[in-house]
Parts: structure tokens; sequence; C-alpha cells
């Protein structure tokens, strides 16, 4: 499939990644109700895409994501127009589609985080399955700060992240983080510098694109359902996930790896 770049997105494949630039940078790359469409239908598009194996969002210019912008919440307009019901459903069918889309796709999603991850910006790295951040990066969950709160389901993922005292912590008083204290609390799984984290995106894009897609999918949404679930809904979801998965040509060609130090084609999704 052809990916062609958006009023708000660069788009490029790389072998079987899909690499997503959120592209405002005049603005932070700050969300706006085009960017959120664009973003969504984006992920589901690659998601049924069978050449697509992974996915890595960044941001354009020096900042990863700034969340919403300020200046139209000023001035309330676009995401931030209309009385209070108009914005809860601006919000269930706006910025609410994106964590929703995160937990049913099946592609592994990197946030490549090269600089500030603000508000939605940080929620959006969250609901990311891995995340790298570049010596600049800093995070914020800052919507006390401005007198909301994290309508995009912030409250949700930090603190399954990093647990619920600190994401408690970082929510109220509205600190912002660098990379390394990122890091430390598990925010993060890698730090490392400006120059080093497209060529470490790549090493772990190159180390999920090897497996076998099949369970790399079905691994990834029984993390997610584990989220979210009981052990004993959570077990039987596992029994059939391993039922499927001890039957592909994958299973196979990969104990055949293990045994014989062969390259085996994986060349479906």
């Amino acid at each position: 499939m052809t990916y062609t770049n958006t009023s708000m997105l660069n788009l490029e494949v790389k072998d079987y990644s899909l690499w997503i630039t959120l592209n405002r940078p005049d603005n932070s790359n700050a969300f706006t109700i085009e960017m959120i469409h664009e973003l969504v239908e984006t992920l589901y598009i690659a998601d049924a895409d069978s050449e697509i194996r992974s996915i890595v969002i960044t941001g354009a210019g020096k900042n990863f994501c700034a969340g919403g912008d300020v200046n139209d919440m000023l001035n309330k307009v676009g995401m931030f127009a209309g009385e209070p019901n108009e914005l809860r459903e601006r919000y269930i069918r706006g910025i609410q589609r994106i964590p929703k889309c995160f937990s049913e796709i099946y592609t592994p999603v990197i946030a490549m985080i090269n600089g500030a991850a603000i508000g939605a910006g940080l929620d959006l790295s969250c609901m990311c399955d891995i995340r790298i951040a570049s010596e600049f990066a800093k995070f914020g969950e800052t919507f006390a700060k401005l007198g909301f709160i994290p309508g995009d389901g912030g409250s949700f993922f930090l603190q399954r992240i990093i647990g619920f005292a600190k994401a408690t912590e970082l929510t109220l008083t509205g600190d912002i983080i660098n990379a390394k204290e990122a890091l430390s609390i598990g925010l993060v799984n890698f730090a490392v510098g400006a120059n080093d984290i497209e060529s470490k995106t790549q090493e772990i894009l190159n180390k999920i694109n090897s497996n076998p897609p099949i369970a790399i999918q079905m691994s990834k949404r029984a993390i997610w359902h584990a989220y979210r679930s009981d052990l004993n809904s959570h077990l039987d979801l596992l029994a059939a996930y391993q039922g499927i998965t001890q039957r592909t040509s994958d299973h196979f060609l990969a104990i055949d790896r293990l045994k014989n130090n062969s390259s085996p084609d994986f060349s479906h999704k």
C-alpha cells in the first residue's frame, strides 16, 4: 500500500514499518480536530496493511506533541468550541477516538519522543507500546495547571505505566520532568542522545519485525486485554490465542530458526 502525506502528518514506510510524523512544528505539533482524524484513520489503515508490522510516531521540529493548542482554548475554537455538552460530545467523537484506536489495533507502536511531550502529547506517548526518548525530551501531565483534566484518557494510561502514586503526583502538581527522570520512573523504555534516537528506534523495530508477526499481534492484544481484565477471562483469551499461534506456519518456522539457525521469511502479517 502507498502512504501519502496528509495535511497534518508526514508518512514514510521503511522496510516493514510505518513512520508517522506529527507535522505542525510551528504549533509544537499540538492536536487539531483534523490531525486527530488523520492520525486515527492512518493507524487503522496501517493496522490492516499486511506489509506493516510496526508503527513509529514522532514529531516534526523540536517537539513531540504539546497536546491541545492553548490559543484555541483561549479563543474557544476548534476542539475547544461550544458549550459544556458540545465539548463533552466533541471529546467523545474527537480526541477520545485515539485511545480507543490504540486499544483496538494489533500492530505495535513505538513513540520516538524527540522533544516535549506535554499534556495530551504525554498521554499519546503512553498509549504507545514502547517509548524512546531523546536527551531533549521532557514530559508533563500539565492539565491541572490550565484548570482542566486529562480528558483524552491520560488518567487511565499514566498510572498503569508508572504506578498510582507517581501518576497522582505528576497529575496533581503538573510538574515537568526530563528524560533522565522519565527513565528512572519507568515512563520511557530508553533515553538516548538526540543523534542516536532514530538508530535506537530502528534497532527496536528490527527486533520486533524479525519475530513471527501473528505472535506479535496476539501478544500485543493479550497485553492490552490484561490492562482491564480479571485473571480468569484473561486466561481464557490466552488459551484461545495459544491454540491459534501454535498451529500457524510462523510457529514452526520459528522453531526451525531456533534449532537450525535459519532465517525464515515471515512475509505476512
